[in-house]
């Protein structure tokens, strides 16, 4: 077996392939064609090969896996391969499919995520254990289609780990960002907004800027309301909500300020000031990531008992099957998950050394 720093084994990680009409089959095979980013661990994708040999076709690669029904009994015993396809043949037909949401794909992109779930809450010593996943993307509409009630991949994952709180963190080469609140209709973001949904993202984000290296990050905390209410006269949601989560993460040791004007703080985050932005709902965080870090943001789940990345793009449908779709999320996505994986290795490994360096002699 391959081996990274400190001569610990590479970790594996599984790759989801997404909608099968979309661009992810695509940017999977054009991630992983890469050598540097095939020596960062070991893969197992999850999907359908037929569409990833297509993909690989279209992006003119020879398939460079092995590939192996999702289903078999080859799969419990480990297969030393450094890029395994999990194949799932039971969904076909998607070669000459229209482009746009169904009902199939979304059965099969969810059908991909719940096995790369369960493999990666499998205990180390298990074959199919993955130490990280990451996730392709899907049409929340193709899941609504097949019958699911899941918004997307961050509910379904909170659902299967059991995570008592979760939120989605984007890390991008100038700005870090957690949101409050994620895939909520922007008119009832008011009425679930709390203290402590402003706070979890808060905390949470500390621990993960401390995981990525940040040994005492700084945060800033947006307002919801323009001019962060303007004292009040504009919204008392910074009064009541946001600045005692504010208060609370100070008492807790968090290095946290604001609430800011959302129309200003990113700026100070980019110049370096703040290293990470808490911020209120969806598109007050995403559109300064993906302005200031298109093509290179990642998607970080925060609070699941798993390490979960994906790209930070959706299904593009318009463009997909052309070969002009840029693999270069999906391949940051994967670049942090190894990281996060080999770092939790790491430190597994030395707490071990460390317990057994305290056992008694015999």
């Amino acid at each position: 077996m391959s081996e990274i720093r400190d001569n610990l084994p590479k970790p594996t990680i599984g790759i989801t392939m997404g909608d099968p009409a979309g661009i992810g089959p695509e940017v999977v095979v054009k991630a992983l064609k890469q050598k540097r980013i095939r020596s960062l661990a070991r893969f197992v994708v999850y999907g359908l090969n037929e569409i990833l040999a297509y993909a690989a076709d279209l992006v003119e690669v020879e398939p460079y896996w092995f590939r192996v029904p999702h289903d078999s009994p080859r799969t419990t015993r480990r297969i030393n391969e450094n890029v395994v396809v999990l194949d799932f043949d039971e969904f076909d037909g998607f070669i000459q499919s229209p482009r746009r949401p169904s009902k199939a794909a979304g059965a099969a992109s969810k059908a991909f995520v719940e096995e790369a779930v369960a493999d990666a809450m499998r205990p180390p010593e298990n074959s199919r254990h993955l130490d990280a996943i990451v996730t392709g993307p899907i049409n929340k509409q193709a899941w609504q289609m097949a019958g699911f009630r899941w918004r997307g991949h961050t509910d379904l994952l909170a659902s299967r780990t059991r995570a008592r709180r979760h939120a989605m963190m984007f890390v991008s080469p100038r700005l870090k960002v957690v949101l409050a609140t994620a895939h909520i209709p922007l008119m009832e973001i008011r009425n679930v907004l709390t203290i402590g949904r402003v706070f979890d993202p808060i905390d949470l984000g500390w621990e993960a800027c401390r995981e990525l290296g940040i040994e005492n990050p700084s945060i800033a905390v947006t307002g919801l309301n323009p001019h962060a209410g303007e004292g009040g006269l504009l919204g008392d949601e910074e009064t009541r909500l946001i600045t005692p989560a504010i208060d609370a993460a100070r008492e807790a040791g968090i290095d946290v300020h604001g609430p800011f004007p959302a129309d200003t703080v990113f700026i100070d985050a980019a110049a370096g000031k703040w290293d990470l932005v808490v911020a209120m709902y969806h598109d007050q965080g995403l559109i300064p990531v993906k302005l200031l870090g298109w093509d290179k943001a990642v998607n970080y789940t925060l609070g699941l008992p798993i390490i979960r990345t994906s790209p930070d793009h959706g299904t593009a449908f318009d463009i997909a099957g052309r070969n002009v779709a840029s693999a270069g999320s999906m391949t940051a996505a994967i670049e942090l998950a190894a990281t996060l994986a080999a770092n939790r290795m790491r430190a597994a490994n030395a707490a071990r050394a460390a317990a057994k360096r305290s056992e008694p002699a015999a």
